[in-house]
């Protein structure tokens, strides 16, 4: 799952990208309001957390363009003001919920799960395919009796390919959705990550194989006993 950080205050937006890195969510922040808006009505994002006084365009300007140009993704909203106007303001413009900062990494990680629930997403903890389990707590995998912790690249490469098991995922793909539209990450990187996995499938020895189809990408395929 990706997440949009529209923040200009770059402690902030860095320690917020850091929490929702360890909760498995990959991140691309932006500090102004006019990076922000390009940013969501460009992307494919499964939240925006949107700061409300943001530099070149406001928050509540950025949370109204998007919704007047489609935008559906959820919008969490940061501020430091607690006024009950500011709030009524910002949910007006088309937010979908409102934090005050400061707020405990908790709470946030909370806003983020029901938000998630409300726009149907399922709010799982393993993902399964063949004889593998992945975690998504823990980011281990296992297999029978056996585990191993992946790292996070390897885990988010593996997430997408078990969240579309049928599907084939091309490495533009993946480097979108794992490293950001604004990457300079090239496809050996992305092949890198896929040999890394392999190698730990062979080390707990699982069936389950990601096949090359040239030209096209990875999918995951589980082999004959």
């Amino acid at each position: 799952m990706r997440i949009l950080i529209v923040e200009d205050e770059a402690r902030l937006a860095q320690a917020l990208g850091q929490i929702l890195q360890e909760a498995h969510y990959s991140t691309d922040i932006v500090c102004d309001g006019e990076d922000g808006l390009a940013y969501a009505v460009d992307g494919q994002y499964d939240i925006i957390l949107l700061d409300v006084m943001l530099p070149r365009l406001s928050g509540l300007e950025v949370a109204r363009r998007f919704r007047a140009a489609g935008g559906r993704t959820p919008i969490l909203m940061l501020t430091a003001r607690d006024e009950i106007s500011d709030k009524v303001a910002g949910l007006d413009c088309g937010a979908d919920d409102y934090m005050t900062k400061p707020f405990a990494p908790e709470e946030l990680l909370a806003r983020i799960r029901a938000l998630l629930r409300r726009q149907g997403e399922l709010v799982m903890e393993t993902l399964s395919f063949g004889d593998l389990t992945l975690n998504l707590t823990a980011c281990d995998l296992t297999c029978g009796a056996r585990s191993v912790r992946l790292g996070h690249k390897e885990f988010e490469v593996l997430r997408l390919l078990m969240l579309h098991p049928r599907a084939i995922l091309s490495k533009e793909e993946l480097i979108v959705k794992v490293w950001g539209a604004d990457s300079d990450v090239q496809d050996n990187n992305v092949e890198a990550y896929i040999s890394f996995l392999r190698k730990k499938f062979f080390y707990l020895g699982s069936r389950v194989n990601i096949a090359s189809l040239r030209r096209m990408g990875y999918r995951l395929e589980e082999k004959n006993a």
